[in-house]
């Protein structure tokens, strides 16, 4: 018999897609709505078994039984994205058009052999992720964000602003986020680095995680969220609801993009100020991107402390600067020293985490905002992370290092019930 290579693929993707139309002729879609899912999919499975036996194609035992898993897969699930989404080792799935599918395992981009039928069997599936969490695209709104049922962030761009046919892209999270034993293996930091960042959190810091996209920021933010005592009340404000915190006294906030109509939207910034009404202990925002930057800076300035949030910077100056363009944003013309002096007492630590070009995170550096220095945000290092080159096997080394700086806040910290050691902050070189 022929194997499965012997078919093109337009010719194996049309016997899928009739087979597929055949059986939801056969389906009653209103008694499998009264079942459980797994009772349905069992159902479901073998009808179509029943149908893929009945077609007269060359097709192996093993490819049929491939051929019915993915028709199932297209009724109850995500169509090819199901076997990737399968996939613990996978971090990316990046659909560049309906047949050109790139996913990212361990740090590096590789070319699947998976495709859609068409753009239109792409389009159907976007739809189908979208229209879970409430949000819709179309012409009118080519562009969502949304996130799947783990968590993992979604999002979608369709033409006319995709020019190829539509495209999306999924930064994975796993059923069980990273845990702080995980980042010390992985050589993400080092033990002493948790440990002070653990105190820093028990402290009630104000913390802002920095970094590039796929850095890390967001399993950094998880990791720090689980030294948050449990008796404290905490909110979260995300764009997408992507955080996985293990506290029982919390709520969860999530923006809503504008309706068919361009009304109705609620945005970060009404999300901040209307947690302040709602007695937090600490406020958890995914990322400040816009004007809720002043409102955040607010909340740690009156009686929210503790709180922590991500931005997009390659440094923690860098940091420092999207937050002060983040607050002009807002159009309340406040000087420029005013919003400089009120990032500089909000904002106690920076941790800058990195991506590096094998693929690897490291948090670079763990920076205290220690006050103004005339007309700037004073800083100083406490860890970082130095490069010394790159090995035969193309991976990055380097060393993790204390500055010998103690921070400012140590005592802060100390008189909150944090032990420190002293230990932490001799200079010297980590593993």
């Amino acid at each position: 018999m022929a194997n499965l290579q012997s078919f093109e693929r337009t010719d194996y993707q049309q016997v899928k897609s009739d087979l597929h139309r055949k059986i939801l002729d056969r389906l009653d879609l209103e008694k499998l709505g009264r079942t459980t899912n797994d009772s349905a999919r069992d159902e479901v499975l073998v009808l179509i078994r029943s149908a893929v036996n009945a077609e007269v194609v060359p097709l192996s035992f093993a490819e049929r039984e491939r051929l019915s898993r993915e028709i199932l897969d297209e009724i109850f699930g995500l169509g090819p994205l199901e076997q990737l989404l399968k996939d613990m080792a996978i971090s990316d799935i990046l659909v560049n058009r309906f047949d050109r599918v790139y996913v990212e395992k361990g740090g590096k981009l590789e070319l699947t052999n998976l495709s859609f039928k068409d753009n239109g069997h792409l389009m159907q599936i976007i739809e189908r992720i979208v229209s879970r969490v409430g949000r819709r695209v179309d012409e009118s709104s080519p562009m969502v964000d949304a996130r799947l049922a783990d968590g993992s962030r979604v999002n979608a761009i369709i033409p006319p602003l995709a020019l190829d046919g539509p495209c999306l892209s999924i930064r994975r999270f796993g059923r069980d986020p990273v845990t702080a034993r995980q980042m010390i293996e992985n050589q993400t930091l080092t033990e002493s680095m948790l440990d002070l960042l653990a105190a820093m959190v028990k402290g009630r810091l104000n913390i802002l995680v920095s970094g590039g996209t796929g850095a890390g920021k967001t399993s950094l933010l998880n990791v720090l969220s689980g030294y948050i005592p449990g008796f404290e009340r905490v909110v979260t404000i995300e764009d997408a609801a992507e955080l996985q915190l293990k506290q029982e006294n919390i709520v969860r906030l999530e923006t809503r993009p504008p309706n068919i109509e361009g009304k109705g939207a609620v945005r970060q910034r009404q999300l901040v100020i209307n947690s302040l009404r709602m007695r937090p202990d600490r406020i958890v925002v995914g990322e400040v991107r816009g004007e809720e930057a002043f409102d955040m800076l607010q909340a740690m300035n009156t009686g929210h402390e503790g709180s922590l949030t991500t931005v997009h910077a390659n440094s923690p100056r860098d940091a420092m600067a999207r937050i002060e363009n983040m607050v002009s944003m807002a159009n309340l013309n406040i000087p420029e020293r005013a919003v400089r002096h009120q990032i500089a007492s909000a904002v106690h630590a920076v941790i800058q985490i990195a991506r590096l070009a094998d693929g690897t995170r490291k948090v670079i550096t763990i920076s205290e905002v220690t006050g103004m220095a005339e007309d700037s945000i004073a800083m100083q290092d406490i860890f970082v992370f130095e490069r010394t080159g790159i090995d035969e096997s193309g991976k990055v080394r380097g060393i993790f290092r204390a500055t010998g700086t103690r921070p400012q806040f140590t005592e802060r910290l100390a008189t909150s019930g944090a032990r420190l050691n002293s230990a932490w902050f001799e200079s010297k070189a980590e593993v």
